[in-house]
């Protein structure tokens, strides 16, 4: 693992051997972070899948959440992708730009944050690089993971006839946010704020449906926004039945479960759940697979011949959108 310069806290390469080159002990290809590059050999049979997604303090997380679920969340919004391409995880880089404020308790719960989800999640540390920087504390992670030859589950695939199905509840991690930034404390919920900082990524789910799904990707800028593009990849409709759409307990205690609620909900960001298209013939084979992952998916529409998304009312008529989704420009 590389370094800028910097003469905070330890020195830098005296903290990558003492916060994380502990966390890339499992991976030799890794040489405990002491070299400039990594090696990851694929096993017989199976491609590489590749993905990097970075975190930014106050644009994805803030600045008062905990360090351990900072670096948890960096992860596994990586391995949320990973899930949806039926990936199996297998090691990651991650490039760690400090400003001032972190000090050793904050880095050391940051590494523990990591260590945790490794553990959990089966993969290792590979390398990256640590620097300083006057702006923003912002991680980015490239995550690497294994897929039989050939069955990687991409966006290109859905056709009309197909139907939508997403794991999970949709919208809680906008409302967590929405907690969060209420300074009248006027509600408090530790399920939904749990969703914002520590997503759950789909990966038993994702390989599970190897086969079954014609397009997936997770849900990470709104579920219209996402299933927009697996529409635009695949040049079909998305059409999404608003009353299908699954919120939870703790979101409909906090919005309600008006369509104005829905509408807000599937615009949100930050769900990291899996939205995916399989034949309607494979219905026994999704509630199966849902069953012994333990994760919820609902059947929430279909896909048709045309183009874009469209959410519908009970009654068949188009509810408007306002926003599409989540938007870093």
């Amino acid at each position: 693992m590389t370094s800028g310069k910097t003469d905070r806290r330890l020195g830098e390469f005296e903290l990558i051997a003492a916060l994380f080159a502990p966390l890339s002990r499992n991976a030799p290809g890794a040489f405990g972070l002491t070299d400039d590059a990594a090696v990851l050999v694929p096993p017989l049979g199976h491609e590489l899948v590749l993905k990097t997604d970075a975190i930014v303090e106050g644009v994805h997380f803030l600045h008062d959440d905990p360090a351990e679920s900072v670096a948890r969340k960096a992860l596994r919004v990586n391995l949320s992708d990973l899930a949806a391409k039926g990936a199996e995880p297998a090691g990651y880089l991650m490039t760690l730009l400090l400003p001032a404020w972190p000090d050793m308790a904050w880095l050391e719960a940051f590494a523990g944050g990591l260590a945790a989800d490794q553990a959990e999640f089966g993969l290792s540390l590979l390398g990256g690089d640590t620097s300083a920087t006057p702006g923003p504390l912002a991680i980015s992670i490239a995550a690497m993971g294994f897929v039989p030859q050939g069955q990687m589950i991409q966006r290109a695939g859905a056709t009309s006839g197909d139907c939508i199905f997403v794991s999970g509840t949709i919208g809680d991690a906008a409302g967590g946010l929405a907690v969060l930034k209420d300074a009248k404390k006027t509600h408090t919920s530790p399920e939904l704020v749990a969703r914002y900082r520590v997503p759950s990524p789909r990966l038993q789910l994702g390989r599970a449906l190897r086969g079954i799904a014609t397009a997936a990707l997770d849900v990470s800028d709104g579920l219209v926004a996402d299933l927009a593009h697996l529409a635009k990849s695949s040049r079909v409709r998305m059409v999404i039945d608003a009353a299908h759409v699954p919120l939870s307990p703790a979101l409909q205690h906090l919005w309600g479960s008006s369509a104005d609620a829905i509408s807000r909900a599937v615009t949100a960001g930050d769900d990291y759940e899996i939205a995916f298209t399989a034949p309607a013939s494979q219905r026994g084979a999704i509630i199966d697979a849902a069953a012994r992952c333990g994760v919820s998916v609902t059947e929430i529409g279909r896909v048709e011949a045309g183009e874009g998304v469209v959410l519908r009312d009970q009654g068949g008529k188009d509810v408007p959108i306002v926003r599409g989704g989540f938007t870093h420009f």
